[in-house]
């Protein structure tokens, strides 16, 4: 009777461990489930509705979108960067244009002194062909080495919004903002002598700060600067000997002849 007790109650037992088991299993991945999940952020009250009216007017000239630092962020198809402005102003209030300009998102793999970046010598794959290359681009994301972007201010609500445009690396063009914003002028006349960004519909394309015959775009990353040419990065300025240090004498004037 002991012996069969005890054979009763053993299997009784070992079945209700597996169920404790995965009891507490079940409740140590809830646990963790509960400590891993992130808190959703909280609604920007003020600029949510902005960034859907501009949604709702552009469709799918909107590519992408992010509220982030207290600010509006937005990219847009190239055919929509001027519409996108007009919105801005006339429906969003954003009427006073603080800056616009040119991004290269080229990336610095090494900016230790000696000239490393040769044009001649682009990375390729096996076939010879040009591997394709792939930019981190910031807030609102970006397909291409080279941007613009521009930041409007609604002064009455101390609200701004950052709009951003995506170029194409062998011909970066897009349109002019100077119909919208007059004071784009300037801005994009910059853009156009330091990164080689062409404003279709601008008024009067020209140096400002360069001579008219200045080749190449000095903010492009890719811009051979003269100091790693010759020497490391930054280059020590040229000054002249002091004297006796590693200088000749000068012969003597006159010769034999005395």
């Amino acid at each position: 009777m002991s012996s069969a007790d005890s054979g009763g109650t053993e299997p009784q037992a070992e079945e209700q461990q597996p169920a404790e088991g995965a009891e507490a299993t079940e409740g140590t991945e809830a646990t963790e489930t509960a400590e891993t999940t992130e808190p959703e952020a909280p609604i920007d009250e003020v600029r949510q509705p902005l960034l859907d009216a501009l949604k709702a007017e552009l469709g799918d000239g909107l590519i992408g979108s992010e509220i982030a630092g207290g600010d509006i962020w937005v990219r847009v198809d190239r055919s929509a960067w001027v519409q996108a402005a007009q919105v801005a102003r006339t429906k969003l209030g954003m009427v006073q244009f603080c800056f616009l300009s040119g991004m290269d998102w080229l990336p610095n793999n090494e900016l230790s002194g000696e000239k490393i970046w040769d044009p001649e010598a682009e990375s390729t794959n096996g076939d010879g062909t040009p591997t394709e290359r792939t930019y981190e681009t910031g807030v609102a994301g970006g397909d291409t080495r080279f941007q613009v972007f521009a930041r409007l201010f609604n002064p009455a609500t101390s609200v701004g919004i950052t709009l951003k445009v995506d170029l194409d690396e062998q011909d970066p063009r897009v349109d002019s903002w100077v119909p919208v914003f007059r004071g784009a002028d300037w801005h994009e006349r910059e853009t156009w002598e330091m990164y080689g960004f062409n404003f279709d519909g601008h008024p009067d394309l020209r140096h400002i700060y360069l001579p008219a015959a200045f080749e190449g775009f000095p903010l492009r990353k890719d811009f051979p600067l003269l100091a790693r040419e010759v020497k490391p990065w930054p280059g020590l300025v040229d000054k002249e000997p002091i004297p006796g240090e590693d200088e000749e004498e000068p012969a003597a004037e006159g010769g034999d002849g005395g």
